[in-house]
């Protein structure tokens, strides 16, 4: 399924509960982070005292949900050591922290034993999942997107054994 930041947002708006994405990729080729990837590879860095120069739209979003309720939480499951990508996620972080987002991070050795589907996802309130598909390039190919409750299930308990396992961002070093 194509999917546009619009029809996202909508589907991140509807969790009423809780919106949790396991991501497991050391690298996502994403057109709209090359110049930031880029700024960061060149030495910038964003100032935690100058929010007006990162906060961004999907900042906003996060703050909105999570504004309301929604307890939205990110696993990040990482090589050692980390890809260059994995350095510069970890860099802005905070930036998801601030919006309201709550970020934890694995070592790929410490998810062996873990039983975790083949793709990352956005798992909202337990039971809407949409898995993110990318090709052997990092690129996304589409979002493939499912209500069925056994799907859901192996989501919600893969997620939770991850998190479990995963080291809470401010007290998490690459």
């Amino acid at each position: 399924m194509s999917q546009t930041l619009d029809d996202f947002a909508t589907l991140i708006r509807s969790a009423r509960h809780s919106a949790v994405h396991l991501e497991m990729r050391d690298e996502y080729a994403m057109d709209n982070e090359h110049a930031a990837f880029d700024a960061w590879r060149a030495g910038e860095r964003y100032d935690p005292k100058d929010r007006e120069s990162w906060w961004r739209p999907w900042l906003d979003l996060v703050q909105e949900v999570t504004g309301r309720g929604v307890a939205m939480r990110r696993a990040r499951i990482i090589s050692e050591p980390p890809s260059e990508y994995t350095r510069w996620l970890y860099d802005g972080t905070f930036t998801n922290v601030a919006a309201g987002e709550d970020i934890r991070w694995l070592q790929r050795p410490r998810a062996t034993g873990l039983v975790l589907p083949e793709t990352d996802f956005w798992l909202f309130d337990g039971k809407i999942v949409q898995f993110n598909v990318f090709d052997d390039e990092s690129r996304w190919v589409r979002t493939d997107q499912t209500d069925d409750p056994k799907t859901a299930l192996l989501c919600r308990t893969a997620f939770e054994a991850v998190w479990d396992r995963a080291i809470p961002h401010d007290r998490f070093a690459t």
